[in-house]
């Protein structure tokens, strides 16, 4: 029922599309302007090129980790005399430091989402951001105003912590109701034990990427200097047809976000795929074309 109403209410928040198109128009004018080190640094922050996979939910644990300790320590330190004060301050501060990566990688990742996946991150972001802004000004007061304002310091970092909770809870729902940055060829099946047949030689002329049915998996072949290689047709960061994108030697950049993928080994070399595509085995042979998995998939 939480979930449900949840929806009801973001979906009547029309006022967040004007400010998403605003914040991803800028997150992507600036990756433009820093250009080479711009996609860099994007891969990174995907965790396309760091992890192999999503960095953001990574990160978002330590200074959750972080202010959960900080409440804890700041309300044994109020009322009683075992800890002091500064335990909870520190925690708040360690919370706040990696809370920056972390909302640089939610915001690269932001970039790509769309429709009511878009309007359910917005809203999580501003969630987050104002927890960000409570607890900044938090350890502020702590540090600056005196002990005499700290029961309002440690006010405004409870409320953090009510916010957290609940921008957790859409941050759940992205990934688990949604599928944003899940791998999208986690469920897929395919030949594994024996080649299928794809289609004849004359099909995969050199240099065209064609869309083939193997055995029930969707895989892209191409014919490279006379060579076939094949990978899974479907993005493994939205879904997006590979076949419909465009080669640029051994890569394929996905039609939808530009995800780059190698079609020799499979392997997200561009974000936001932060997944490898499964490879295929080629065997041609006859003037046939048959492909299996290369790798078990489960």
């Amino acid at each position: 029922m939480s979930q449900r109403l949840m929806d009801r209410i973001i979906r009547r928040q029309t006022w967040l599309e004007g400010l998403a198109e605003a914040v991803q128009g800028a997150v992507g004018a600036t990756y433009r302007v820093l250009g080479r080190p711009g996609r860099v640094l994007r891969n990174l922050l995907h965790g396309t090129t760091l992890l192999g996979h999503p960095l953001h939910p990574v990160l978002s644990d330590v200074p959750i980790g972080a202010w959960t300790t900080g409440m804890v320590a700041d309300y044994v330190a109020h009322f009683t005399t075992r800890i002091p004060t500064q335990a909870g301050d520190i925690a708040l501060a360690v919370g706040l430091a990696v809370a920056i990566p972390t909302a640089l990688s939610g915001l690269t990742d932001y970039h790509d989402t769309f429709a009511y996946e878009r309007r359910v991150a917005t809203a999580h972001g501003l969630m987050m951001t104002a927890v960000v802004a409570f607890d900044a000004a938090s350890l502020a007061l702590r540090w600056w105003a005196g002990a005499s304002l700290h029961p309002l310091a440690l006010g405004l970092s409870t409320a953090g912590f009510a916010l957290v909770s609940l921008g957790g809870y859409l941050g759940g729902d992205l990934v688990f109701g949604i599928g944003t940055m899940v791998n999208r060829n986690a469920f897929a099946e395919g030949p594994e034990e024996d080649y299928v047949p794809v289609g004849a030689s004359t099909d995969f002329p050199e240099g065209a990427m064609r869309r083939v049915d193997a055995g029930g998996m969707p895989a892209m072949v191409v014919r490279l200097r006379g060579r076939l290689h094949a990978i899974a047709a479907t993005c493994s960061h939205a879904g997006g047809p590979l076949e419909e994108g465009t080669l640029d030697g051994t890569r394929v950049t996905c039609p939808w976000h530009s995800s780059v993928f190698s079609v020799e080994s499979g392997r997200a070399v561009g974000g936001p795929a932060t997944f490898d595509e499964p490879l295929f085995s080629v065997r041609e042979q006859d003037g046939r074309v048959e492909l299996k998995l290369a790798g078990p998939l489960h």
